[in-house]
């Protein structure tokens, strides 16, 4: 194979708010510390038994950072893609440590609130699902029943009818 892959992709809840830095010229940081958990059934027991990895990600791309620092808090759930990196340094006793981070950096990472935008903060004017971009109804094809200022539903075969008119040759 001539190349290679390294791609995260995390479905999970924030376990504290992020903790943001600065580098010398200002630019933020983010770290977050993100929970994702999956569920059985015990076979003997019959009891439901649960796992939860922690992962730490770092967030090195300004605008995705700022976006955490603003909106993200504790038990938000996010989506994100990234890619592993290992640190290696040295403790207070000159022991060797390594940390596995999920990294987001320049164009290769991405950061989705799955929260509703309520829950954020994030106020843009209204108070409707389709005010913060995500309309169900829409998405599942069922706005043709909804009230929509007294205007009549929109019909491809009008506006040919309004051209069929105006032909100008």
């Amino acid at each position: 194979m001539a190349g290679s892959i390294n791609k995260v992709i995390l479905v999970g809840n924030l376990g504290a708010d992020p903790e943001i830095r600065r580098t010398q010229d200002g630019r933020p940081i983010a770290t977050l510390s993100v929970a994702t958990s999956e569920s059985w059934r015990d076979k003997s027991s019959g009891e439901r038994r649960e796992k939860t990895e922690w992962h730490r990600v770092v967030i090195f791309n300004e605008g995705l950072a700022k976006v955490a620092e603003t909106y993200l808090k504790k038990g938000s759930k996010v989506y994100l893609e990234g890619q592993l990196a290992t640190r290696k340094w040295q403790d207070q006793s000159g022991q060797d440590r390594y940390s596995t981070e999920v990294v987001l950096q320049g164009f290769g990472g991405s950061l989705v609130m799955l929260d509703s935008a309520k829950g954020t903060g994030y106020r843009p004017g209204g108070d409707g699902p389709e005010d913060y971009g995500h309309d169900p109804d829409r998405a599942a094809g069922r706005t043709a029943g909804r009230n929509n200022g007294g205007a009549a539903p929109y019909d491809p075969a009008d506006t040919r009818r309004e051209l069929d008119d105006d032909i100008p040759f």
